[in-house]
């Protein structure tokens, strides 16, 4: 009983401190992002046979010779890459919004299209190629801006780029390599070639949409709150912060300066951070290509590590 209370007080408490203002906007992105890609299907993608790998490629390929619905067959293509998510990224949390967006986006391809034209708007494969890839980028973009995904090959995706700062364009081209092979296999090889340029495209405009060009961004924070500041970074972000101290040529005073480099869509988030922490705070962010270590997990797992052999020394 005691247990339950306390699960139960702990769900009042963050519901009470819950940000409406930012979870409505956040839905309001996930739900543009899901729409525009349910219409994306039906339009550009299923029409023309372009399959740009992922779940809808892949569903566009089970489609054409099951005859299924292709919303419900995307639906279910999710479901173990859901199960991924909740255990990589972030649980509960993006379930609950990736859940929203694949159901919106997955059942809403099938409720759109009786509605719009089954043949799409053109039969130009290079118009859909090109517009499709924009369309797809711009809803992926703001569907990992408002914190979700739209599931398929976006949580492996999504999973890599955290852990290592690949660009998101780079591990399309990996990932979706297959379907797209598998689409000149059954469909030919121009609607594969199409599928790859759909793909790049798709992958540009999603960079573009999280935050510019650039693989990683840098952060220079001076600040007279720095454990604060970094124990604030640390919480939200779970990224490990550098600290040394600098003098103002001008007012001759002393401050910290900290610095930490982070994932694009993770710019917003650290500004918050440092504004709430300390208003006063000057805050410069560069680009940078890659970035590797100085995740909280990381160095969690190698002080766990090193705790157990202390502890293993002392029994021995």
């Amino acid at each position: 009983m005691l247990k339950v209370y306390r699960m139960r007080h702990k769900a009042i408490e963050s519901f009470s401190h819950l940000d409406w203002r930012a979870t409505l906007q956040n839905y309001l992105l996930l739900t543009v992002g899901a729409v525009l890609l349910a219409i994306n299907v039906d339009l550009f993608l299923a029409p023309s046979q372009i399959a740009p790998g992922g779940v809808s490629g892949t569903s566009i390929l089970i489609t054409h010779f099951t005859r299924w619905p292709i919303g419900l067959t995307m639906l279910v293509l999710n479901v173990p890459l859901l199960a991924l998510g909740f255990k990589y990224l972030g649980r509960f949390h993006f379930l609950t919004r990736s859940l929203y967006v694949v159901l919106l986006y997955n059942l809403g391809a099938d409720i759109l299209a009786h509605w719009l034209p089954p043949r799409g708007i053109t039969t130009d494969l290079l118009l859909n190629a090109l517009y499709g890839g924009v369309l797809g980028g711009i809803a992926t973009g703001l569907v990992y801006r408002g914190g979700g995904t739209s599931a398929g090959t976006g949580i492996i995706s999504r999973v890599v780029q955290l852990r290592t700062g690949v660009p998101l364009s780079q591990i399309y081209m990996l990932t979706d390599g297959t379907v797209i092979f598998l689409t000149g296999v059954v469909f030919g090889w121009d609607r594969a070639l199409y599928s790859m340029m759909m793909l790049f495209i798709w992958g540009l405009a999603t960079d573009y949409i999280l935050e510019g060009p650039s693989v990683v961004r840098t952060a220079f924070i001076v600040t007279d709150r720095a454990e604060a500041v970094a124990q604030g970074v640390l919480n939200r972000l779970q990224v490990g912060m550098t600290a040394w101290t600098g003098q103002g040529m001008f007012t001759e005073s002393e401050h910290k300066v900290l610095f930490c480099a982070v994932n694009r869509p993770d710019v917003n988030a650290l500004r918050a951070v440092v504004s709430e922490t300390d208003p006063d705070a000057f805050i410069v962010i560069g680009h940078g290509h890659q970035a590797s270590g100085g995740v909280l997990r990381q160095v969690t797992r190698r002080a766990t590590q090193g705790d157990a052999q202390n502890q293993d020394s002392s029994s021995a």
